[in-house]
């Protein structure tokens, strides 16, 4: 088995999770891995000191580089989210209100800020503390306060938009 294709099959799988958890999107997940094992093959693998953290950061760079195609996303998202506050029938089914929960956790995982979210994905991946400092160009020192605060603003986000999803379902009855 050469490099890359101990590189692939090692990471490919725990890469796309990330990126789907990140962009809500696993075909748009699958683009960005295959953009990031390319560039891989074109790096030097003795230049690597760990390969995981080099594929999150570098699939990460590529989530910036694509900030165009996650504008039409998030208008995708707002519709969406429209359409099922529009629908809402007066007695809610269970598959309606998951739907509704995990659109609003997507907007509030949106809702924080770039380094927070992907923080908080790449710990969620498994990443250790050494990896996500890598990733995200930080010390290793403020992984943990990051994570934490990023924890703390996701569920006051969340929060926030439960207590505004439930205030429009109250006006739009009356």
């Amino acid at each position: 088995m050469d490099d890359a294709d101990r590189l692939f099959r090692t990471y490919h799988a725990p890469l796309v999770r990330y990126l789907t958890r990140r962009l809500g999107d696993r075909d748009w997940a699958e683009e960005i891995a295959q953009e990031t094992f390319l560039r891989a093959l074109r790096q030097s693998a003795a230049s690597l000191t760990n390969e995981r953290s080099w594929l999150f950061a570098v699939a990460t760079n590529l989530i910036r580089d694509e900030a165009r195609k996650d504008a039409r996303r998030r208008r995708h998202l707002q519709l969406l989210a429209d359409e099922m506050r529009d629908a809402a029938a007066p007695a809610p089914d269970s598959a309606l209100e998951r739907a509704h929960e995990q659109a609003l956790a997507r907007k509030s995982l949106d809702a924080l800020a770039e380094r927070d979210r992907n923080a908080l994905l790449m710990r969620e991946e498994g990443l250790d503390y050494t990896e996500i400092a890598d990733a995200l160009s930080i010390s290793v020192g403020s992984v943990g306060t990051t994570l934490a605060r990023a924890r703390k603003r996701l569920v006051e986000a969340f929060e926030a938009q439960q207590r505004a999803s439930e205030g429009e379902a109250r006006d739009g009855t009356r």
